[in-house]
């Protein structure tokens, strides 16, 4: 498995940003940690040993990246107006920066530009959520594991555009059927995932099924059972199960014939600060 690590000067940010990447065939797949984490917690937390026989496939690869989730949804103390600003430079660092990146590095080995799948646990699961849904020429799959879709978890009784815009919960039910990202949504492939056990909240979950029904918008929403918890261990088994399903009807590409495995290559990149 090659992993590489990145770090450059985001322009949408005004600071660095970091990221690592596992893997360089199939899916790209964008990797949002838990509230307030880091782009190292994918390892860190051994999510990497639940994708690892799906990277080592060629199914998927995997692009890990850094929350600021401690500036703005986690910043109960801060100024709602200025936190969730500050919160949609991420999404439009995500959105300008990372995907091109993605691209890029498909381009550089040869391989066609793609859409991205979005995935996240907890807090990662709803900022996957809305990327799918705000974002679906750029976002065609999502796996979204024991999230929340409604901003007032972040922003309590804050609302103002910014807001409603990254929250599901908000901004679905007064789509219009014949939007344009509604033929997009029936292209694309979502799972929506929760427990009911200890720690969860279903009922955000339960919430936003009801909205895709009403809407006519494909989507796998299962709620697992009442022994189900809000932990890592829970979410491996959720990875393990959903992940093939997206790629029954899509073989997973060949990989190139070589004479022997490779051994893991670590290959470390920093791009200079953009002026």
């Amino acid at each position: 498995m090659e992993i590489r690590y990145d770090k450059w000067y985001s322009s949408s940010l005004g600071r660095e940003m970091e990221l690592k990447t596992y893997g360089e065939r199939g899916k790209p797949v964008l990797y949002i940690p838990c509230q307030n984490g880091r782009f190292y917690d994918f390892e860190n937390f051994k999510m990497l040993d639940a994708w690892a026989p799906f990277i080592e496939q060629g199914m998927v690869w995997v692009i890990s990246v850094d929350t600021i989730d401690s500036e703005t949804w986690s910043n109960k103390s801060g100024n709602p107006y200025l936190r969730i600003r500050r919160h949609e430079q991420w999404v439009q660092y995500l959105l300008k920066e990372v995907v091109p990146y993605i691209h890029s590095l498909q381009r550089s080995r040869g391989q066609a530009e793609s859409g991205v799948m979005a995935f996240g646990c907890s807090l990662g699961a709803t900022h996957a959520t809305n990327l799918y849904f705000r974002f679906p020429e750029s976002f065609d799959m999502l796996l979204a594991l024991s999230g929340i879709y409604d901003a007032a978890y972040g922003f309590d009784g804050y609302m103002d555009e910014l807001v409603y815009y990254n929250s599901p919960l908000h901004y679905l039910p007064n789509m219009p059927l014949d939007h344009p990202y509604m033929a997009l949504y029936q292209k694309n492939k979502a799972v929506i995932c929760v427990g009911q056990g200890n720690w969860e909240l279903p009922d955000s979950t339960r919430s936003l099924k009801s909205i895709l029904e009403g809407k006519g918008i494909p989507a796998w929403v299962d709620l697992w059972g009442y022994d189900v918890s809000h932990d890592w261990p829970w979410w491996f088994k959720q990875v393990a199960y959903f992940v093939p399903k997206f790629f029954e009807d899509e073989p997973a590409e060949d990989p190139a014939p070589e004479a022997a495995p490779k051994a893991k290559t670590v290959t470390r990149r920093r791009r200079k600060a953009k002026a």
